[in-house]
């Protein structure tokens, strides 16, 4: 754990009435919750709210965050409200303190207004320790009203995240929390998130004026978690992997980016006989709370959910989570992730990874930032909507049509933009679901609103970069855990040994972490250096080639036509099909690097990556592309440092090894890239099958991986050394299998 409390305190505290609560708290953890020992962090945590000090605090999935906020209830006087995003998770919190005597109730819209009304007459009675709320009751000004009556003990914010905009799950309603402190009179606040940067640490606290907060950030590192990315090109590719997981690992939950997604990915899993319930933003809040209710009570055995699922569930024995597209952030992805293994026990966390399902990704970015166009059209017709009241009632997608605009999202996140700005106010309408917008300022028009038009561009902006980091988690090599921890900001990360990379003897990456994250991280035990001459050389000569095989603009920017392993290809000389046809053999560069073969070029471009003398650009592929940095080292800057490959350890090839999906394997000299035959890779999967049926039926994969038996049909390798040399053949795998599909290569006459 790395807590830190601020240093220079200002908060006069009574040291020996601090020490008294402490010593309460510890003695209701055992009353109450049967615990005599803390978990790691909590204590500190616990310590710094009861002497009264406002808090920041960054706990992983399963950290015991709750507790760190329930306990200080107990021994504070009044009332402390948690604000939680979730029905299913208040209820879900406030069933297991009732079950352990602690009075606790929750306010939200599951209850008639008479119900609320009575509870917050209990809760001025003094009725209740902790109070969970939704974050939209904020927006009732009886509520307001009737807080002002109650003493409150803590403000205590959970799932803060969503109260950045910088973060990964910005929600609107959590921007009332900030003026909701301020008009109770600054009571004690603290924040609590499984997951954020440094960047939406700062914000959080910036919101909500904390005042010299004690700031605790607990370790990110998951080491019961295996991280697993698997390239898949096609969508059935990723049924056949997710059903050999559920097969392997039976109690999880299948994260999928659209409500279609998950209503397909459901029922493929049901008509294979497994327990499943559906989660996502179509159903009523009273079938989401039942669905996330019978799967925490162990009804279901997978949950298939849009990522608004599993805030804060506790189901111990989550044994997998699989990302069936790619999460838009990495925040988003670990906070997921980390539902599986709450009880400490091994689970398998897998992305199924298609650079096509960016696309979902890039639509949602555009419509969480419309742009100051959109905005000022929606306001205008807003205003040529207005009734007498200055109010308009008309669902998203009826507005959306009327101002032209092709994303529904666009347009409620532009009403968002406009409530911040002071222009407008939103309202629930009374028996539907359908909310009306009241203008505020209706004689001013779009152009007098206050919008910060640099905040929007510099949201988008890293929204764009967060999707960016996710890719290149994706296609990066080293560490998983490595690299999140980097991306985190945790100092001196370590690699994890329980990844997919680990588990392949991959050599570790650190993992730059985007564009959140510091430059820091160990590769390895290489450090970063300047170049000698020789190494200038090289660097030059790849980024030439690189510059070649892009386009560049009369303003001299850089863009890229190329993915990475095409461009290793022509570097190193490759005759293969697919460099051909892109006439990447015509270029000067092509073969600069043959020398130093695939295995070397390859590492060298993702550390001139990491360096920032390339980047990958996003778009329908990842295109690798020059720098403005990359540009003058290749013109003989040599003002920078890289984690050089050791090129004494690295096997050289002299042909480049694709895999369709961004995974090289290091080979060794003399295994010769042909075009892939699907006759060929269609018996490798044959005995493949026979191999896993000849063993009880077990899951083909865990004899060879899909990619590993491309790279057979590709380098056809023919003794035991060569097929030693592919990427996924370890030496138990190659002593108990390998020569059966030596066998195959050696005699196919395709």
């Amino acid at each position: 754990m790395n807590s830190m409390p601020d240093a220079g305190s200002t908060v006069e505290i009574d040291e020996e009435k601090a020490a008294a609560l402490t010593h309460d708290a510890r003695e209701a953890l055992e009353r109450h919750f049967g615990f005599r020992e803390f978990l790691s962090g909590q204590e500190r945590v616990v310590s710094a709210l009861v002497s009264g000090r406002d808090a920041m605090v960054v706990m992983p999935t399963g950290g015991g965050k709750s507790l760190c906020y329930q306990l200080p209830a107990l021994v504070m006087n009044g009332v402390t409200l948690v604000v939680s995003p979730l029905i299913a998770l208040m209820k879900d919190q406030v069933d297991a303190l009732e079950r352990r005597g602690i009075a606790a109730t929750v306010i939200n819209s599951t209850l008639s207004p008479g119900e609320q009304q009575e509870r917050i007459r209990q809760m001025a009675d003094g009725m209740y320790k902790l109070v969970y709320v939704a974050p939209e009751r904020f927006r009732s000004r009886v509520f307001m009203d009737a807080l002002k009556q109650v003493p409150i003990a803590l403000f205590a914010v959970d799932e803060a995240h969503c109260l950045s905009q910088w973060g990964h799950d910005f929600r609107p309603d959590y921007l009332r929390l900030a003026a909701a402190v301020a008009e109770l009179g600054h009571p004690q606040t603290a924040a609590f998130t499984a997951t954020a940067t440094p960047t939406v640490r700062d914000d959080i606290q910036k919101t909500l004026a904390l005042t010299d907060p004690f700031i605790s950030v607990s370790g990110f590192e998951r080491p019961n978690l295996s991280l697993r990315v698997v390239q898949c090109e096609k969508k059935k590719t990723k049924f056949t992997r997710m059903r050999a997981v559920i097969n392997a690992h039976r109690t999880g939950i299948v994260y999928c980016a659209t409500r279609r997604n998950v209503e397909e990915v459901a029922e493929s899993i049901a008509s294979w006989g497994v327990k499943v319930m559906a989660y996502h933003g179509g159903m009523s809040d009273g079938e989401r709370e039942q669905a996330q209710t019978s799967f925490i009570d162990g009804s279901f055995d997978v949950a298939v959910a849009t990522n608004a699922f599993g805030m804060g569930i506790d189901r111990s024995d989550v044994r997998f989570v699989i990302h069936f597209e790619v999460p838009g952030s990495l925040e988003a992805y670990y906070q997921e992730a980390g539902r599986a293994g709450r009880d400490g026990e091994p689970a398998v966390c897998e992305l199924l990874f298609n650079y096509a399902d960016t696309r979902t990704q890039e639509f949602f970015i555009s419509g969480n930032n419309p742009g100051y166009p959109l905005i000022c059209d929606v306001y205008e017709k807003l205003r040529e909507r207005a009734d007498a009241k200055n109010e308009v009632i008309l669902p998203l997608r009826q507005l959306a049509d009327q101002v032209g605009a092709k994303n529904d999202m666009g347009v409620g996140s532009a009403l968002s933009t406009l409530a911040r700005a002071g222009a407008v106010q939103r309202f629930d309408v009374s028996g539907t679901r359908t909310r009306g917008t009241r203008l505020l300022r209706p004689e001013l028009d779009a152009s007098q609103l206050d919008i910060d038009r640099e905040a929007l561009a510099e949201k988008e902006q890293r929204d764009h970069s967060k999707l960016q980091a996710m890719v290149k988690f994706c296609y990066d090599h080293g560490c998983r855990q490595e690299w999140i921890l980097t991306y985190f900001g945790e100092p001196n990360p370590t690699t994890c040994g329980n990844c997919d990379s680990c588990l392949s003897g991959q050599p570790s990456s650190g993992g730059k972490g985007g564009a959140a994250a510091g430059s820091g991280g160990s590769r390895g035990s290489a450090r970063r250096r300047a170049p000698d001459d020789e190494e200038l050389m090289i660097a030059q000569k790849a980024l030439s080639g690189v510059a070649r095989a892009s386009n560049r603009d009369a303003d001299g920017n850089w863009a890229g036509r190329f993915g990475k392993g095409k461009i290793v290809g022509m570097l190193v000389g490759s005759q293969s099909k697919e460099i051909i046809a892109a006439r990447l053999d015509q270029l000067s560069t092509h073969g600069l690097l043959k020398s130093e073969g695939t295995a070397y070029v390859q590492i060298l471009l993702r550390e001139l990556e990491y360096a920032g003398l390339l980047e990958t650009q996003m778009g329908d592929y990842p295109l690798l592309t020059l720098t403005a940095q990359g540009a003058k080292v290749m013109r003989g800057n040599r003002e920078f440092e890289l984690r050089w490959p050791d090129r004494s350890h690295i096997a050289h090839a002299t042909t480049p090894v694709a895999s369709g999906g961004g995974a090289i394997a290091s080979i060794e000299s003399g295994l010769e890239e042909v075009a892939l035959d699907s006759g060929l890779l269609a018996a490798l999967k044959e005995k493949r099958t026979e191999l896993a049926r000849d063993e009880g039926n077990k899951p083909a994969y865990t004899i060879f991986a899909d990619a590993t038996l491309e790279f057979f049909a590709r380098l056809r390798p023919k003794t035991t050394d060569a097929g030693l040399r592919i990427r996924g053949v370890g030496p138990t795998k190659a002593e108990k299998y390998l020569e059966h599909f030596l066998e195959i290569i050696r005699e196919w006459k395709g």
